[in-house]
C-alpha cells in the first residue's frame, strides 16, 4: 500500500510499499534547510549557555531518520570529518595544557614589560602575540586563553582596554588564514586543496601579513583617543617565568605538522604527540587530571562539528548545492578569486562561517586550490563584520561580558566596515600574487 500526502499540489511526504516514511525531494530539502537553520540559530544564541550539540545532534538524527540523507552519505561524511575532529581535539588539549604551564601568563608579563607606559606599543605587542597565537595554537586559544590575559594586562598598566581586547577578537578570525591548523575552517579545506602544509603556509603568508597590517593601521586610527591616553607602569610586576619546555614542545609540534604533511601522514598525529608529551608531564607533576584533559577536548563541540557536517551534507545533497553552484566562479583569475572570497564572506555573515565553508567547499574544489584559499579568506576575514559571523566571535563576546567589559555593537560593526572590505580585497590581491609567483 502506498500513502501520499499532498500540500498545495506538492508531495513532500509519502510512504513506500512497506509503509516506511519517505521524503520527496521537496520534503527532504525543506527538512534539511529547517534542520540547518535550527542548528545555526542555536549555536548563535546558545540558550542558558548549553552546548551547540544540544541542537546539532537531534537535527542530524532528524535528517537521517526522515531519509533526507542516506546512511552511505553519513558514513562518507564521518570518514571525511574524522581526522579533522581528531586534530581539533588534540589542538584544544594542547592549548589548554599550554595555559596550565603558564605560557599565556608569561606572554602577558612579556607584553607588560615591553609596553612600559605606551598604549600604542601595547597594541603593537598584543597584535604580534595574538597573530602568532592564532596561527600556531588556533583561534580558540586567542579567544579563550589570551583575551583574559590581555584584559588583565591592560588593567594592570592602567591602559584603556578596548583597542587591545577588540584586537584579540579581530585577529582570532583574520589572523587564522596562515596555517591549516589555525582554524577549523582551514582544517576542513586543507585536504581538499591538495597542497602540502608548507605550500599552504607559503601561499597564505602574504595575505596573512596584509590583513594584519590593515587591521593594525585601522585600529591605530579608530582607537586614537584611547591610545593617546597612554598607560602607566605597573607597581607590582607580573610573574615573568618563561615555560621553556612548553615552548620547545609547541615548536616541535609545529615542525611536526610540516614533516607529517610532507610524508603524507595526517598532521593530527603531530598534534596528538605534542598534547601527549605535555599531558604526561602535567599528570606526573599533578598539575592536571585526566578528567580535566577530557574536558579540554570539548567532546560536545566535536559532536557538534560532526552533526553539523551531516546536516550540511543533507542540505547540499537535496538541492542547495546545485543552487549555489553557478555562484562560485570556475576560474582562478583575480576576478574569480575576489568573487569567491566575497560570496564566502557574505554567506559566513548570514549562516556562520563553519556551515558556510561546508556548503561552499565542494563547489570551490572543482575550480582549483586557489579558489579554495580565496574561500578561506572570505570565511575567516569576513566574520569580523558581524557577531554571528563566527563561533569564535560569539565566544569572545561572552567572555568579555563575564569579565564585566561588554563590547558594543556600534564599535564592532564600525570596525568591521572599516577593516573587512579593505582587508579582504587586499588579502585576495596578495593571494593572487602569491599564486603567480609560487603556483598552486
Amino acid at each position: 500500500m502506498r500513502i501520499t500526502l499532498k500540500l498545495w499540489g506538492v508531495t513532500p511526504i509519502r510512504s513506500d510499499v512497506r509503509g516506511e516514511l519517505v521524503l520527496s525531494s521537496v520534503g527532504a530539502e525543506a527538512v534539511s534547510v529547517a534542520a540547518l537553520a535550527a542548528v545555526v540559530t542555536w549555536a548563535v544564541a546558545r540558550p542558558r549557555g548549553w552546548p551547540e550539540a544540544v541542537a546539532a545532534v537531534p537535527a542530524a538524527a532528524v535528517v537521517i531518520a526522515t531519509g533526507a540523507i542516506g546512511w552511505a552519505a553519513v558514513m562518507t561524511e564521518a570518514r571525511r570529518l574524522g581526522p579533522v575532529i581528531g586534530f581539533l581535539a588534540a589542538v584544544l588539549v594542547l592549548a589548554h595544557l599550554c595555559d596550565d604551564e603558564g605560557l599565556f601568563q608569561a606572554c602577558g608579563a612579556w607584553i607588560a614589560r615591553l609596553a612600559g607606559n605606551s598604549a600604542q606599543r601595547l597594541l603593537l605587542l598584543v597584535f604580534a602575540v595574538a597573530a602568532v597565537t592564532t596561527a600556531v595554537l588556533s583561534l580558540d586559544a586567542t579567544v579563550v586563553l589570551l583575551t583574559p590575559v590581555v584584559l588583565v594586562t591592560a588593567s594592570r598598566l592602567r591602559a584603556r582596554p578596548r583597542p587591545h581586547v577588540y584586537a584579540c577578537a579581530h585577529l582570532a578570525n583574520s589572523a587564522s588564514v596562515l596555517l591549516p591548523v589555525s582554524n577549523l575552517t582551514n582544517l576542513l579545506a586543507f585536504a581538499a586543496t591538495g597542497l602540502a602544509f608548507g605550500r599552504f603556509a607559503a601561499l597564505m603568508a602574504l595575505p596573512w601579513l596584509v590583513v594584519i597590517g590593515v587591521e593594525y593601521l585601522t585600529f591605530r586610527r579608530y582607537f586614537g583617543t584611547d591610545l593617546r591616553a597612554g598607560a602607566r607602569a605597573q607597581a607590582d610586576p607580573m610573574p615573568a617565568g618563561v615555560p621553556v619546555f612548553t615552548l620547545v614542545v609547541v615548536a616541535g609540534t609545529l615542525a611536526g605538522f610540516v614533516v607529517t604533511s610532507a610524508a603524507g601522514v595526517s598532521p593530527a598525529w603531530a598534534a596528538f604527540a605534542g598534547a601527549v608529551v605535555l599531558a604526561v608531564r602535567a599528570l606526573a607533576q599533578r598539575r592536571t587530571t585526566l578528567p580535566a584533559i577530557g574536558r579540554a577536548a570539548a567532546v560536545p563541540f566535536l559532536a557538534f562539528v560532526l552533526c553539523l557536517g551531516v546536516v550540511v551534507e543533507a542540505v547540499v545533497g537535496n538541492g542547495l548545492g546545485r543552487a549555489l553552484g553557478p555562484l562560485v566562479p570556475a576560474s582562478q583569475s583575480l576576478a574569480g578569486l575576489l568573487a569567491a572570497a566575497a560570496i564566502a564572506a557574505g554567506l559566513a555573515n548570514i549562516i556562520n562561517n563553519l556551515p558556510a565553508v561546508l556548503l561552499l567547499l565542494p563547489l570551490a574544489v572543482a575550480a582549483g586550490p586557489g579558489t579554495v584559499l580565496a574561500l578561506l579568506l572570505g570565511v575567516n576575514i569576513g566574520p569580523n563584520l558581524t557577531y554571528a559571523g563566527s563561533l569564535a566571535t560569539l565566544l569572545w563576546r561572552r567572555i568579555m561580558r563575564e569579565h564585566g567589559t561588554a563590547p558594543t555593537l556600534g564599535d564592532f560593526t564600525r570596525l568591521g566596515l572599516l577593516t573587512v572590505p579593505a582587508g579582504l580585497v587586499l588579502a585576495v590581491l596578495a593571494l593572487w600574487g602569491a599564486l603567480q609567483l609560487i603556483g598552486a
